[in-house]
């Protein structure tokens, strides 16, 4: 197939999308097989909370809204504009798909068809259901892809590389497995926020979308903040009880009072507005429901310590106080050029 064909089937894709949103799901005539596949998905959203306790309506619309809005031709284009695939030899390339937020494995899907290759997807237990609809609607959209795209039950065989996803301790699996082929592993990282005291109520209201946003579960979710010696949670206390809803949700609640009995009961010191606690720790994971902090009293000794750490971080947010970091309430809405580990996926599969 050619690329352009596959990437007006993703364009297509994303007017599908557009039509499903929290606020209400609105259908448009004029989107290709929407007949066969409207209604179907609306009865899928609906049930993605029952196959993953995590996937409540708001969060899985969150992702389609995301998705459509970066589904258009104008940003595919800026996307594949550095990139020449004219040379590249199709591969099959396996996927390992984590789930802990919808359809976090899409990107790498995406990657894997619109460079030419042909695609085989191992999908998590949590997160099985979503991503094999919308192939559906993208084979009924180009038949044609019914033959690059399996999914993969059993053991993942017959790939000449691997894109995977997993915790620490399976990317060590991971990469004995997988060691004599090319490969992306990506392993455990987390996001956090540097402050100075002088951001603005609304900052930190959208400093709370990237805390709150899919209850924490996601790498892009910031779990740490790094705040200067004396400084005062008030205000960002003020702005995040914006999101003091988020208790009503079972499972939330659940995590919030068993880290906050285990912290309690280790004697660890807690601020805490009874649906965050946040604590001193110079970790960078923190459990759901809670944030670590950390005090700093030199700025470019926070940036020396980032930059040593990398590894361990996915993104950064500030208002300018660390070069490339990102706004606050920005890092769920990643472009299609904000790659999962700063590794340029695309660059991989053009030279495998």
């Amino acid at each position: 197939m050619l690329q352009n064909e596959i990437k007006s089937s993703f364009v297509e894709l994303g007017n599908f999308l557009r039509q499903f949103s929290l606020a209400q799901n609105t259908k448009d005539a004029s989107v290709l097989q929407n007949d066969a596949f409207y209604d179907d998905f609306i009865t899928l959203i609906e049930l993605s909370q029952s196959h993953n306790g995590w996937f409540t309506p708001e969060q899985v619309y969150f992702s389609l809204q995301s998705w459509a809005a970066a589904l258009t031709e104008t940003n595919l284009n800026q996307w594949l504009s550095p990139y020449n695939f004219s040379n590249t030899s199709p591969k099959k390339v396996g996927l390992i798909l984590a789930g802990n937020i919808p359809l976090v494995g899409f990107h790498d899907f995406l990657s894997v068809l619109i460079s030419g290759h042909a695609v085989a997807i191992k999908t998590s237990s949590n997160d099985q259901h979503l991503i094999r609809f919308l192939t559906k609607y993208l084979i009924a959209l180009q038949p044609q892809l019914n033959e690059k795209i399996t999914f993969v039950e059993g053991k993942l065989e017959g790939f000449d590389a691997i894109i995977a996803t997993g915790s620490n301790n399976t990317a060590r699996y991971f990469e004995y497995y997988f060691k004599d082929c090319p490969s992306i592993i990506r392993k455990n990282r987390n996001s956090v926020s540097v402050l100075d005291g002088k951001e603005t109520h609304e900052e930190l209201v959208g400093l709370g979308e990237d805390i709150f946003r899919y209850f924490g579960l996601g790498c892009r979710n910031v779990s740490k903040l790094f705040v200067p010696k004396g400084y005062q949670f008030d205000s960002f206390f003020k702005a995040i009880y914006e999101y003091r809803d988020v208790i009503q949700y079972e499972k939330y609640a659940n995590n919030y009072d068993y880290n906050k009995a285990v912290f309690l009961m280790s004697n660890f010191q807690l601020l805490d507005n009874e649906f965050l606690t946040i604590k001193e720790d110079s970790s960078y994971a923190s459990p759901i429901s809670s944030v670590f902090y950390e005090y700093y009293d030199d700025i470019q000794a926070v940036t020396t310590k980032l930059h040593q750490e990398a590894d361990q971080i996915q993104c950064v947010v500030s208002n300018n106080l660390i070069e490339n970091s990102i706004p606050f309430g920005q890092t769920q809405q990643p472009k299609l050029w904000d790659y999962a580990d700063n590794v340029d996926t695309l660059h991989f599969l053009s030279n495998i």
